[in-house]
């Protein structure tokens, strides 16, 4: 009886997670993907330079 309990409760657990998870994930994609910053701008192309300079 203990058994039972604990599996369908692991089984109420597990789904209840799976479908938290899957509502996080169709949230993140309908998020706009964030503009780059002038500072990430800035900072890629100082990169480049330096890598072409060894």
């Amino acid at each position: 009886n203990a058994i039972l309990q604990f599996v369908l409760v692991a089984l109420a657990v597990f789904f209840l997670v799976k479908g938290l998870n899957a509502l996080h994930l169709r949230e993140e994609e309908k998020k706009p993907a964030h503009k780059a910053d002038p500072n990430t701008a800035l900072l890629e192309e100082i990169r480049d330079l330096l890598k072409s300079k060894r």
